[in-house]
């Protein structure tokens, strides 16, 4: 049988380039449906992002970094004198009460790595590292043994993201690494690549004799229309979430600028007063 395997990652609650994805792979014909992490958060998507999800019914999905985040605010694990954990929890906040409690235990029992076998080929799936889902272990610039620590364990094909790069290289044994990029957050360090604003997915195709495809893509969706659709849901964060969109700058651990929106909007007190709610405990 022949898999053509979508390879999806790194939403970060971007419904808009999330629907267009999935609407180009099924006009490629996708078969199967592989995500590799950190579906929520800054942008407003919750619910919905989870809804297209279960409409694909995807095959394999793992815990990303930002997962992880959200699990650490509902254990309370954070502290909110730094900006950015004030930031992370706000926009915790906002989750907690748009996403049915149904999505927040799958959350909790997503698994940080997981394996498959298509057509005698052994595919490992993680967000980063199998045993790390954070860090910069796999910048697409590191040194190869950074990259066969995928490889700890046989696997013909190492599938990972995080990087927000597309990515196809080999370990020092000849086994495939594979990254398909960022959905919803394209980032480059290089200037000339800053304004492709495009969402970002790959096709793995395995066929009878092995791997027929990588075929890397990326797809035009409509950038305005998420940015009303965050205005619409007045998420925390919104101007800065609007210039992520228009230009791939981030600011997660921007202290100063996060020091100021926190004073400004009083996310705080906000925070604070949603840690004293029963809901938090429901959570």
């Amino acid at each position: 049988m022949n898999h053509k395997i979508a390879l999806l990652a790194d939403v970060h609650g971007n419904v808009s380039a999330l629907k267009a994805v999935i609407e180009d792979c099924r006009k490629e014909d996708v078969t199967d449906y592989w995500f590799l992490g950190d579906l929520i958060m800054p942008g407003p998507g919750a619910d919905d992002l989870f809804e297209v999800l279960d409409s694909i019914k995807v095959g394999a999905y793992v815990k990303g970094n930002w997962e992880d985040c959200f699990l650490d605010v509902l254990n309370k694990e954070v502290d909110l004198d730094n900006a950015s954990d004030l930031y992370l929890t706000r926009l915790v906040q906002y989750q907690c009460e748009n996403l049915d409690e149904r999505y927040i235990e799958l959350i909790k029992n997503l698994p940080l790595h997981t394996t498959k076998q298509v057509n005698g080929l052994s595919i490992s799936i993680s967000h980063n590292l199998q045993n790390k889902n954070y860090g910069g272990d796999l910048w697409p610039t590191n040194n190869q043994e950074q990259f066969d620590q995928l490889f700890e364990q046989d696997y013909d094909i190492a599938i990972y993201a995080h990087t927000h790069h597309q990515l196809l290289r080999y370990s020092s044994k000849d086994q495939m690494v594979i990254n398909p990029g960022t959905i919803g957050q394209p980032f480059y360090k290089w200037d000339t690549f800053r304004s492709d604003r495009r969402a970002q997915y790959a096709i793995l195709e395995v066929d009878a004799t092995g791997i027929a495809e990588v075929r890397f893509k990326r797809i035009t969706y409509d950038i305005e229309k998420e940015w009303k659709n965050a205005m619409s849901k007045n998420i925390p964060y919104v101007d800065l979430y609007r210039e992520m969109l228009e230009t791939g700058k981030i600011h997660t651990h921007n202290l100063e600028l996060l020091q100021q929106y926190n004073a400004r909007y009083n996310y705080r007190q906000e925070v604070m007063h949603f840690f004293e709610k029963d809901i938090w405990n429901g959570k």
